[in-house]
């Protein structure tokens, strides 16, 4: 299956649509040399000769050279643009321009050594130099680079892309459909305009013309073909579709029975598509048998269609595509039992319940959901993700499908314990994870097993029990076979229990239940931006705003389309066969190698004390409290043993506490000024202390002293992060910069070279910041409200939200990094979305709660009262209150293991806190 992949196995040539960003546009390319050197006799320049191609954001040279990487350069990223003139003096030949020079601060190499991975990035101020092939062209590019370079730096999202348009229209509108294409030259043309040619991520514009004999798609740049050539008598379904919420769709089958189309138009208005539809249409009528839901259903009801062929045609009908991520093809968990030797399909308790939404399946979640949709402001909705993503779709297919996830994911994969490792543990997370809702895909019913393998030889990652992530685990049940797995599903989807079953779970997603008050009855409510008509986005006239919420919804997800409006009946003549003893075969536990080596047990072992020291929150209990600071505590840190405490204060200074000999060891002081934060780096070496004094101080546990300072910002440090070799300080100046910080070098005593790697700037005081568990994101929070989400890699910000009406205190990213959670000045708990920076939910409580832990579900916070709250976000209610401090709670630490708390306060005190079972 994976229908959209094989489109591209004909094309050799490293370079794809794909290596764009979104909604970016591929414009034209020329041959042209790569200069490297500077001319001079010690650096003779080198030529790479190569296809330097002209997009809307960025220029892209792919080499010659397979194992030389491609270059993206993006056009927000340079300072200059020119025409590099040719310095030949010789009076009798006319000087002209004859390489683009551009000046930029940002270079990505993508696909070195012809090898599909996460981006590198060469950063720093730097000349990039081409020499086009043909030098009379060089000022013409030089132009339309300077007019694209423009719209990259206008301030505001709508501008550019409103520009971008005009030069992409101006472009349609000078040319026009060669009809030396044209099959035949008697072929009369019926109609001609300009679309789009849209496949998964990305869209290609171009001319669109049909004859009374085929109809034509003749993309602008010409990629990947002159032409698309599709015969009229061959096509056997169109479907409408909407495509970015509007309905300018239209989708073009020649097979009857497959997933994937011969071509996906999105037009630029709603006339042009229905006029091309109605022509085709009409040309069907003497040909092909227009089918709807409700003759498919009549179909399959009578078994002359399967369930899987039965799910299909309804996923086309309600605009499902395999060349739109956004509105993938939807197909159920209909197996519940991934723990099993023996899959015993003639057992009702082998399936999942049909009857209900996979958030509903579980009692105790449902109860938790609901009791938070109870008490929500409208509008209401039970489930804060949808169950089809983008980010879902990929995270299936991201063994076939490499590219899409790094266009998706701006050049990274997600990290290794969050991929698509196992088959029972997904099922297991979309059964109790918080907020893990998602269906499967078609391909789990299908024949070809490649999604399941990491047959491309990917280096995916390192999961945190030490194994590389490669094929997909199986079932015990599918003797570590994925053809075997893959018939056994398709087994499952067509057995009885599924057919007598299956009806349910259609009402749910694409009939009655689907909407008002039959699905709240049916607690299948989503968040109303996921229904079709949910919002009118030609309503919204502010362009930046349109372009948020089409950029939110369609990463969130969306409902189908609604096909039928009262109960879908039973399939009433069975005509399918009896599950043979073969389907329920599986390989003896004893016969399989082991696959999990005893790191991997070990973690599992810590994540199980982690859960069961978060489900006992609400039992921690005071071990100590000791009273060693003159103003209010601002950080503390420990040691990985827990044996040594350190914490700083508005007093200026940081103090070593034994938790053994319950003594203060140590007092140090490196100015006069408050410290805010403190940080200790790996081996329990250095402490890293940020002070008001705009410095970052490095004190060596081991020889007693301060080591180095870091004098970084113009204004107050408010907070440092360490991870990786990288130090993050957040100061109220309005940056949050980025260091090289080699912890080894500090703790050798070495003259540690602070680097400044990158600057991410704020409108106001940064007052926080939080790095995500793999370090490849970061939130911050200001004193003005705004949250923002930057990616690590580029430095570039991915989301700036203003939830909160005063001062953030604290922000953190969930453990599976999908959420932040923040709490500020207006009393608020607030969990926002992070791949699509919609809130998911907004928590009130009694008081201004100044800072926290959780573990994505539930959260140990300490507030203005100087109470600790233990939160369930679920039901969005505090569980326990714990007396703490004597004034407001301004600090919390907690160890790996989540079973030692220490927190510190405005009333000088460390209180050392256990949990009592």
């Amino acid at each position: 299956m994976m229908a959209f992949i094989r489109k591209k196995e004909r094309s050799r040539e490293r370079f794809s649509l794909l290596l764009l960003d979104l909604e970016e546009y591929y414009f034209e390319q020329h041959t042209a040399y790569h200069i490297i050197g500077d001319g001079s006799s010690s650096l003779p320049n080198r030529y790479n000769r190569g296809s330097l191609k002209i997009c809307s954001k960025s220029v892209i040279f792919e080499p010659d050279d397979v194992n030389k990487p491609i270059l993206k350069i993006p056009l927000k990223d340079c300072k200059r643009i020119e025409a590099l003139e040719d310095n030949e003096s010789n009076p009798f030949k006319e000087t002209k321009p004859a390489c683009v020079l551009m000046e930029t601060k940002q270079v990505y190499l993508i696909k070195e050594g012809d090898v599909v991975a996460p981006y590198k990035y060469e950063r720093g101020e730097r000349n990039v130099i081409f020499q086009l092939d043909m030098p009379l062209k060089t000022e013409d590019v030089v132009q339309t680079l300077l007019q694209l370079h423009r719209a990259s730096r206008l301030d505001k999202l709508g501008d550019q892309t409103a520009m971008i348009a005009a030069n992409l229209q101006s472009r349609l509108a000078r040319t026009s459909f060669d009809k030396n294409s044209f099959q035949n030259v008697t072929e009369r043309p019926h109609m001609e305009c300009e679309a789009e040619m849209v496949s998964p991520l990305v869209t290609n514009p171009g001319h669109v013309c049909i004859t009374d004999h085929n109809l034509y798609f003749q993309p602008l740049n010409s990629y990947p073909d002159s032409v698309v050539q599709i015969g009229l008598h061959s096509i056997r379904r169109i479907y409408k579709r909407r495509h970015g919420l509007r309905p300018v769709g239209l989708e073009v089958f020649c097979t009857e029975n497959d997933l994937c189309s011969d071509i996906y138009l999105k037009f630029y208005n709603a006339k042009d598509r229905d006029e091309l539809y109605y022509y085709i249409a009409t040309f069907l009528e003497n040909h092909v048998t227009e089918h709807t839901a409700e003759s498919y259903m009549l179909q399959w009801q009578r078994g002359h269609i399967s369930n899987y062929q039965y799910l299909l045609h309804l996923n086309n009908l309600a605009d499902r595509s395999v060349n739109d991520l956004s509105q993938y093809p939807v197909f159920p968990w209909v197996i519940s039992d991934y723990s099993s030797p023996k899959l015993d399909l003639l057992n009702p308790s082998s399936f999942r319940d049909l009857s209900k939404p996979v958030g509903a399946l579980n009692t105790e979640r449902l109860e938790r959901l609901l009791e938070r949709y109870r008490d929500m402001p409208e509008p209401r909705f039970m489930y804060g993700s949808h169950y089809s993503s983008p980010g879902y779709v990929l995270f299936y297919l991201v063994r076939v499908a490499p590219e899409h996830m790094l266009c998706l994911q701006n050049g990274r994969y997600d990290h290794a314990d969050r991929m698509f490792n196992s088959v029972g543990e997904t099922w297991k997370n979309c059964l109790e994870g918080g907020t893990d809702f998602k269906e499967l895909i078609p391909e789990f019913y299908g024949t070809d097993c490649s999604f399941l393998k990491n047959l491309l030889c990917l280096n995916l990652g390192r999961r945190q029990g030490g194994g590389q992530v490669g094929d997909v685990e199986l079932p015990s049940w599918a003797s570590v076979d994925v053809d075997d797995f893959l018939q056994k599903m398709r087994a499952a989807l067509e057995s009885q229990h599924v057919s007598e079953h299956l009806h349910e779970w259609i009402d749910l997603i694409f009939g009655y239940k689907q909407k008002d008050s039959e699905a709240v009855a049916a607690h299948n409510v989503f968040h109303p931006l996921t229904y079709e008509g949910g919002i009118d986005c030609d309503s919204i006239e502010d362009p930046d705003q349109k372009i948020a919420m089409l950029t939110q919804i369609l990463e969130f997800g969306q409902t189908p389309r609604q096909l039928f409006t009262s109960p879908h009946p039973q399939r009433i003549i069975p005509r399918f066969h009896s599950v043979s003893s073969g389907t329920s075969h599986s390989t003896s536990p004893n016969e399989l190698s082991p696959v999990s080596p005893s790191m991997e047990s070990f973690e599992d072992l810590t994540e199980e004390s982690k859960k069961m020291a978060w489900s006992n929150m609400n039992k921690l209990s005071l071990q100590s409290s000791h009273k060693i600071h003159k103003e209010a505590v601002t950080g503390i840190t420990a040691t990985v043993t827990g044996t040594s405490v350190f914490s700083t204060s508005q007093d200026s200074t940081l103090k070593m506490f034994s938790k053994e000999n319950s003594g203060l060891q140590r007092s140090v002081s490196f100015s006069n000024m408050a410290l805010s934060s403190c940080v200790m780096l790996p081996e329990d070496k250095i402490v890293v202390c940020s002070s008001w004094d705009n410095n970052v101080y490095f004190y060596s546990i081991a020889y007693g002293r301060k080591l180095d300072t870091l004098m970084c910002h113009d204004d107050a440090v408010s907070q440092v992060c360490w991870r990786d070799n990288q130090l993050y300080t957040a100061s109220w100046d309005s940056t949050v910069k980025v260091w090289k910080c080699v912890a080894a070098d500090i703790s050798s005593n070495k003259k540690a070279q602070f680097e400044l790697l990158g600057e991410l700037e704020h409108e106001a005081g940064v007052n926080t910041i939080a790095l995500n568990p793999t370090g490849t994101l970061l939130a911050s929070g200001t004193k003005e409200g705004t949250l923002s989400v930057w990616d690590i890699a580029s430095c570039s910000v991915l989301h700036q939200l203003t939830f909160h009406s005063g001062k953030i205190y604290q922000v953190a990213f969930s453990p599976d990094s999908r959420n932040i959670l923040s709490v500020g000045e207006d009393s608020c708990l607030k969990v926002t979305d992070v791949q699509t920076g919609m809130l998911l939910s907004t928590v009130p409580a009694e008081d201004e709660q100044r800072c926290f832990c959780w573990d994505g579900n539930t959260v140990l916070s300490g507030g203005q009262s100087g109470d600790l709250l233990v939160w369930d976000l679920l039901s969005s209610k505090v569980i326990h209150k714990i007396p703490a401090h004597s004034g407001p709670v301004t600090c919390i630490w907690i160890n790996e293991q989540c079973s030692s708390v220490i927190t510190g306060g405005e009333d000088k005190q460390i209180m050392f806190w256990k949990h009592q079972y």
